[in-house]
């Protein structure tokens, strides 16, 4: 599915917050610093943060999380569909407004509901801002729907809202899937998403 997997990590201590763990268990694991390992013997790895609990996101979480004993982390309405599918109890219920910190770094909950009803954003502080928004938000419009008129407007108003109206147009956004942005790149399109309704 060319999933997008990020890696955030504080440079002072190392310690890391991974979004995503789609697939490819050892490909992920070769992120975390090419394996070092803290004089306990466990990764640096913190918390892995699941944007959303569709299957393309979740390959690895349950694999990652007993390699590194790094804690799961999910919004909350999206936690029993991870439980359910991968057999991964989250340790932390996200809900809109809630932090996820490492070491000199945090991590902003933006609840964006409509593509699932717990899909999570997280938002970076800084010159610029970083936004990861799983499949919330792309290049060229917002995520998938299912056709369905309530979910899209769900969306699109939670994006509007938390996103758009919030942050500047310098803010970077990297999506579940393909290539980065920035919100100014896609503002002038909100008209257009709104009426084509996806």
């Amino acid at each position: 599915m060319n999933n997008a997997v990020y890696l955030v990590t504080a440079r002072k201590s190392g310690e890391q917050v991974l979004i995503d763990a789609a697939a490819d268990a050892a490909s992920i694991s070769a992120l975390f610093h090419d394996g070092e390992q803290d004089a306990e013997g466990a990764t640096r790895l913190v918390t892995i943060v699941t944007t959303h609990a569709h299957w393309d996101h979740t390959r690895a979480t349950a694999e990652v999380a007993n390699q590194t004993g790094a804690r799961v982390a999910i919004g909350r309405a999206d936690a029993a569909q991870l439980t359910a599918e991968r057999g991964v109890e989250a340790d932390v219920l996200l809900d809109h407004g809630d932090r996820v910190s490492i070491d000199g770094i945090t991590l902003e909950v933006i609840a964006l509901r409509g593509h699932t009803p717990g899909s999570v954003a997280l938002a970076v502080s800084g010159k610029p801002t970083l936004l990861f928004t799983g499949d919330s938000l792309f290049p060229g419009g917002v995520g998938n729907t299912g056709d369905d008129p309530v979910r899209f407007d769900q969306l699109f108003t939670d994006v509007s809202s938390r996103l758009f109206e919030r942050f500047p147009d310098s803010t970077r956004v990297f999506p579940g899937h393909g290539d980065p942005t920035t919100l100014g790149a896609e503002r002038p399109s909100l008209p257009d998403w709104r009426a084509r309704g996806w």
